[in-house]
């Protein structure tokens, strides 16, 4: 476990604003040329979808362009929030890494992967291994497995990071995810000890973590949990993707309200009733009163093939 063990300012300084940003389900991979045998699972499903729906609805000059929007701004981390693959085939967890390398350095850069990317079971030398710089906290070396990865902690600034991952295989024609009690054993600990040294935490994983707000193939098998633990031991944010829209809600916890924000595909055309594609940016500093927080959008627009901002969004949260 990866205790948070950065110093920060005192509470209730004024502190100058941290920018982060998050981004999710850019299923950037393409799946041309794979080879029929590496289909005879689940992944076959997953290619249809591609060949017959996704291959038009995610594409790759919409994530271009917000890619090039994201490098106009300096960010104390970028969170990219799962399904960078379509089927999790070993190739495209290599074409996410090149992917990932544009974007920036692994100390920069953090990702907690998808249902798509463990789409099946597979060797980890040739998947996710492949991301473990990008998906490891502080202080970690030598992970071997998403267990012993997850939750991970990243301290910026007066930021705590904190990764879950949802990530594992589901049944033909399932989207679900599961945290598991592995990870609902140690996240305690490291929103206790978060909250000891004032930092503002912000959970970020791939599935929605409040109950309902899914369909039952695409839900988090153990929302009410994860639900709980946060409720019972507090957060400052939390963030996932998933569903391909933009929505928040507010969780209450023992610490105060927490916004729970989603946003869409990085590089969806908007079909289906999903929305077009767009990011966020975050800026956190403190206040008098605890933590004055503003969501960023940014939004890509097919007339003229921009990324426009969205309406920004100011939150004071009591702590």
């Amino acid at each position: 476990m990866h205790q948070p063990s950065r110093p920060i300012s005192p509470i209730g300084s004024q502190s100058t604003y941290h920018t982060f940003a998050q981004l999710s389900d850019p299923h950037l991979s393409s799946l041309r040329g794979v080879r029929a045998a590496d289909l005879l699972n689940k992944r076959a499903l997953g290619y249809l979808s591609w060949r017959q729906r996704r291959r038009f609805e995610h594409r790759r000059d919409i994530l271009d362009a917000l890619q090039r929007d994201l490098h106009g701004t300096e960010l104390v981390q970028l969170l990219v929030t799962g399904d960078l693959t379509h089927v999790g085939l070993p190739q495209e967890f290599e074409q996410a890494r090149a992917w990932l390398q544009q974007l920036g350095e692994p100390d920069r850069v953090a990702v907690v992967p998808g249902n798509h990317d463990a789409s099946v079971r597979a060797p980890w030398e040739s998947t996710f291994a492949r991301w473990r710089q990008y998906m490891a906290g502080d202080g970690a070396a030598g992970e071997n497995s998403l267990a012993s990865i997850y939750p991970s902690v990243r301290v910026r600034g007066d930021i705590a990071f904190i990764g879950l991952s949802t990530a594992c295989p589901k049944p033909p024609f399932m989207a679900t995810g599961t945290v598991g009690a592995a990870q609902l054993a140690r996240l305690p600990a490291l929103l206790e000890c978060s909250a000891a040294q004032g930092l503002f935490r912000v959970v970020y994983l791939h599935h929605c973590p409040l109950p309902g707000l899914e369909p039952w193939r695409k839900r988090l098998t153990d929302a009410p949990r994860v639900q709980a633990v946060l409720q019972a031991h507090g957060a400052e944010l939390v963030l996932h993707g998933h569903g391909h829209r933009t929505h928040c809600h507010e969780l209450d916890t023992v610490h105060g309200v927490a916004p729970v924000i989603a946003v869409p595909s990085a590089s969806a055309v908007g079909n289906r009733g999903n929305d077009c594609a767009g990011y966020n940016r975050y800026r956190v500093r403190r206040s008098d009163t605890g933590w004055l927080l503003e969501v960023m959008p940014r939004l890509y627009r097919r007339e003229g093939q921009t990324v426009v901002p969205g309406a920004t969004q100011k939150i004071s949260l009591r702590r």
